[in-house]
């Protein structure tokens, strides 16, 4: 195979990424990936060397008051973006042997006890991204993206190729404006630097695994006359169809809200 520069190499990724319809991609070492929580990136793949991180603009779906529409355009958007990442994996070990592995957007996750009382991803999306040059923290602990603003969700490959990061973003993006924080349902965000999770979740995803655990231990306690009125209640279908289609958002203000790139 010919001897390609790594400038060269990271521009013809770059290239086939953005021709699928990715929205930016940065590249990050992974010793510049910091991650407080997760593990190490060498435990799940001893051969990575780096990492390639997909941008993708959320859909206007966000806006809408509607959980189901709102959810649906979580959903095309994952759906779009798991395919990216077979692609380009594929690419990648097709186009300069290597070894390629795609990484979860968001679940499967760990739930056991490393977790605590949260989850813990296997890799952080946000914490590649920050190494990869695709953005910086705001005030909503998200990456907020130089242009395409705080509406965003990344996506990451590990690889066992030899690229450099790119140049981290140096300049605050969040203006400082608190209307993440002011319109938080839950107040999640009320301590700066930290997202309250548990708090988060009772209202991003209240037909989640709390939701789920609260049901069934009153349906146990229940007659069974009681437990057949709660097949029959909206509670119930809410959690069956979250359950169905693996977690089911009700609230996007923290980035939604976010007047940073929404010209």
């Amino acid at each position: 195979m010919e001897t390609r520069s790594a400038d060269e190499v990271k521009k013809k990724i770059k290239d086939f990424a953005l021709g699928m319809g990715v929205d930016d991609v940065g590249f990050a070492t992974v010793s510049d990936y910091q991650s407080p929580r997760s593990p190490s990136i060498e435990s799940l793949f001893p051969a990575a060397r780096s990492m390639v991180v997909l941008t993708y603009k959320e859909l206007s779906n966000c806006e809408s008051p509607s959980p189901q529409m709102s959810m649906a355009g979580r959903l095309d958007i994952m759906e779009f973006a798991r395919s990216c990442n077979y692609k380009l994996c594929r690419f990648l070990e097709k186009e300069f042997r290597c070894t390629a592995m795609s990484t979860p957007l968001s679940y499967p996750l760990d739930m056991g006890k490393k977790a605590g009382n949260g989850t813990i991803g296997d890799v952080s999306c946000r914490h590649a991204a920050l190494a990869a040059g695709q953005g910086n923290f705001g005030r909503n602990n998200l990456i907020i993206h130089p242009t395409l603003g705080a509406r965003v969700i990344f996506a990451v490959i590990l690889t066992s190729l030899e690229l450099p990061s790119d140049p981290p973003v140096t300049e605050d993006l969040c203006i400082q404006c608190n209307i993440c924080v002011e319109n938080c349902p839950a107040g999640a965000l009320d301590e700066e630097g930290k997202t309250d999770v548990l708090k988060c979740l009772g209202k991003s995803q209240p037909y989640g695994i709390m939701a789920s655990i609260s049901f069934w231990r009153k349906f146990i306690d229940s007659p069974p006359e009681e437990q057949k009125k709660m097949f029959r209640d909206e509670n119930y279908l809410r959690l069956y169809q979250s359950a169905f289609i693996g977690f089911q958002y009700h609230c996007f203000n923290c980035y939604m809200l976010c007047p940073i790139g929404q010209d």
